[in-house]
């Protein structure tokens, strides 16, 4: 389609105008109008368009901010949310459109109900709907599908010009004989209040139809430009036609008479028995045919998304004419549906769900808005702004509208489509993202706690204690122990920050292994690991760890733990370890040294503390972490057990601590996961701890910063016959609560 060919402003107002001006404005408004009064229905239009100009605003928003191709809402959905999201209210949106069709062709045919009554009184012959309404959607079908959108936009023209004469003949006219005298605004009543939102929920499809002309998108020459004007011109006009409407219909008549006669509209206008019905035929075939030109494209855009499980139907349906690109397949598809539909009669029972399936896409049209305000993502730059408070508004009315008319048909429009997202995921799960508008809202919740942490944050008492730790390695492809150890922490109360060492010094060469090996590691990273995983290029390991222990914490608190690891069976880094010991103590950090076993961790078998008299400042810190590892999945059939090494005139001092702690709670575990043990004077701890722990899953020892000064290595020897131990040192004595 070149340019020229190419649709202006006007298709995007009259498409959405006609549709909002549908068949509920001519069938039901005066049953709305009659039973929660004048004020009950201006309630229920500015709950509804506390809905549709929250959307419309953030479309046309959107719209404005990057070019809107074929597929309209589902464009913006999709390119927001992601593809497998957007297919999943897309496929939703478009049997919302596609049975949108066949509802607004059925109601086409109440127009001729002086024809069925004629019929059946004159001879006796109960004619159903179809007889009318099955031909008008093969001549439809025919018709869009022969000559397509450009001659669906020209006869919008003429079926508007049509509403419109039927709207100003109805203003016109002077209303029945029970009309209510000197109706004025101090007289006008709201009734029936228990009953508001049933009707709520009959008349609201009459403010859906603002978005119909977004699906033209592909077809415009200026999105930019016609959807803002177009969108938000209809829905404004269109709920100040309804306020109008509301007022000439309980001023016109008895709100008995409104309630019991669908057609009261043609007693109230002028020659209201000719241009009323002639208006709801105009109205509900417009809607049909903005309907029938809308949900081929947004079918044709999910296949061209390759959306469909199978390639040839993504093939077929997304093909165009090579002139025009006119959607020829998906309308035959649209069509066959309709009339499925049209040929069962009776859509009442699949209304509802329509209705919610407008809502979420409604809903999340609002969302993407709101998201993109408070993302801030220097790609967002419309040219029409909406604020972002409307398109909060708009979303959560919308999910509330939702409940309010109907919570089983929410939950069952919530089920099919997480059903429907399952299903998706299962043939593209290679395309599983997001997209970048949960990453910069996500990146602007991070920024701003960060700001406010650190202008609130207050000295940190040992109560509020909780790890953030850091860990450097360079054999992070050798053996995994420090990342699970720094998983464990990091897992439930903690936070945990993994740098893979690549030495050397900084060059192109030297980054691009960095990303290479940093895409190899987060491909390798379980999906509940914790862990914040990155590299550091430094040319030693004590450039390195000077480097890591400066960085700020990415958890919104400062990094307060250096993890170290070394082999057991081959401690080659031990020496590095104990040379930048002080380095780090420096910072005022605790420090926490792995020595690695090879033998598989007997995660049943728990995790033993041992606790020394002389070593207060370390113990509680080891109970903390005890508890904060046995919090990790892997170790839900473990349990903790605390040794006491005392002198034996210290039993009984020790036994009461013990037992208080465990008494006041502050220690929850039983008496039976303590014991107190006696030390000879001849008998060395670590032949102690080798005895009582040589199947525990993991040891955690305390050390002290003069032991590991005055023995270096011997400290971290001799300790064979058990397997992986956690050595610690504490900074400070904590408190445990």
């Amino acid at each position: 389609m070149t340019n020229e060919q190419k649709f202006g402003t006007g298709p995007v107002f009259f498409t959405a105008i006609s549709t909002i001006l549908g068949a509920i404005l001519f069938l039901r408004f005066g049953f709305a109008v009659g039973t929660v009064g004048f004020w009950g229905v201006i309630l229920i239009i500015l709950l509804g368009h506390m809905v549709t100009l929250p959307t419309a605003l953030a479309i046309s928003e959107i719209a404005t901010n990057k070019r809107v191709e074929g597929g309209g809402e589902y464009f913006i959905i999709s390119r927001s949310f992601g593809l497998n999201i957007g297919a999943t209210i897309g496929f939703s949106l478009f049997l919302s459109q596609a049975i949108s069709v066949a509802f607004y062709v059925i109601a086409f045919t109440e127009a001729f109900a002086f024809f069925f009554d004629f019929m059946k009184n004159t001879y006796n012959i109960l004619l159903p709907r179809q007889v009318v309404s099955v031909p008008i959607m093969l001549m439809l079908s025919a018709l869009i599908l022969k000559k397509g959108a450009n001659l669906g936009v020209k006869a919008l023209y003429w079926v508007v010009a049509i509403l419109a004469v039927s709207l100003i003949l109805f203003f016109l006219g002077s209303g029945t004989e029970s009309a209510i005298e000197n109706f004025g605004l101090e007289n006008a009543s709201f009734r029936n209040g228990s009953e508001f939102f049933i009707v709520f929920a009959i008349i609201f499809p009459a403010f859906t139809g603002m978005t119909a002309g977004v699906g033209l998108s592909g077809d415009l020459k200026n999105p930019g430009k016609s959807i803002p004007i177009g969108t938000v011109a209809a829905t404004v006009i269109g709920m100040i036609i309804y306020f109008f409407i509301s007022w000439k219909l309980a001023s016109s008549a008895h709100p008995d008479e409104l309630m019991n006669d669908q057609f009261i509209m043609s007693k109230i206008a002028l020659f209201g028995f000719i241009f009323v019905p002639l208006g709801l035929a105009a109205s509900t075939i417009s809607s049909a045919l903005g309907s029938v030109m809308v949900a081929p494209r947004t079918l044709q855009a999910l296949a061209v998304d390759q959306s469909f499980p199978l390639p040839r139907i993504n093939n077929w349906l997304s093909k165009g004419n090579a002139k025009d690109n006119e959607p020829v397949n998906a309308s035959l598809a649209t069509c066959l549906i309709a009339l499925v539909f049209v040929a069962i009669g009776d859509v009442n029972a699949v209304a509802q769900v329509i209705t919610m399936f407008f809502l979420v896409t409604y809903g999340s049209l609002c969302l993407i808005s709101f998201l993109n305000h408070f993302g801030s993502s220097p790609s967002y730059r419309p040219s029409f702004k909406s604020k972002w408070f409307l398109s909060l508004i708009g979303f959560i009315t919308s999910v509330w509208v939702m409940f309010k008319i109907d919570m089983v048909y929410t939950l069952l429009a919530f089920g099919m489509m997480t059903v429907l997202y399952i299903y998706v995921n299962t043939y593209h799960k290679n395309r599983k993202g997001l997209a970048s508008i949960f990453a910069n809202a996500i990146f602007q919740v991070n920024r701003n706690l960060q700001i406010y942490l650190q202008k609130k944050r207050e000295v940190s008492t040992d109560a509020e204690w909780r790890p953030s730790a850091i860990c450097i390695s360079k054999y992070s492809f050798q053996r995994d122990d420090a990342f699970k150890l720094l998983s464990w922490i990091s897992y439930k109360y903690g936070f945990g920050t993994y740098l893979h060492l690549i030495e050397g010094y900084y060059s192109k060469s030297t980054n691009e292994q960095s990303e290479k090996e940093l895409r190899r590691l987060i491909k390798n990273v379980h999906a509940d690991s914790y862990v914040y995983i990155d590299t550091i290029i430094s040319p030693s390991i004590t450039s390195a760890i000077s480097q890591s222990i400066q960085i700020p914490g990415i958890a919104g608190m400062e990094n307060n733990m250096v993890i170290f690891e070394f082999d057991k069976e081959d401690p080659v880094e031990l020496e590095n370890i104990i040379s930048n010991f002080n380095l780090v103590k420096s910072g005022n950090f605790d420090i926490c040294i792995l020595a690695s076993d090879r033998k598989p961790i007997r995660y049943k078998n728990g995790i033993h503390v041992w606790i020394k008299t002389i070593d207060e400042d370390n113990a509680n810190l080891m109970i903390l972490l005890s508890f904060i590892i046995l919090g990790h999945p892997d170790w839900k059939k473990g349990n903790i057990k605390i040794f006491d090494i005392c002198k034996e005139s210290e039993y009984e001092s020790v036994q009461a601590k013990m037992d208080e702690l465990v008494t006041s709670g502050r220690l929850p575990i039983t008496a039976q996961n303590i014991e107190i043990l006696v030390q000879k004077d001849e008998v060395h701890p670590k032949s102690i701890i080798n005895q009582y722990s040589a199947d525990a899953g993991l040891t955690i020892i305390g050390f002290r910063d003069e032991s590991i000064r005055h023995t270096e290595e011997k400290l971290f020897e001799g300790y064979d016959d058990i397997g992986s131990i956690l050595f610690v040192n504490s900074f400070n004595k904590k408190t445990i609560e």
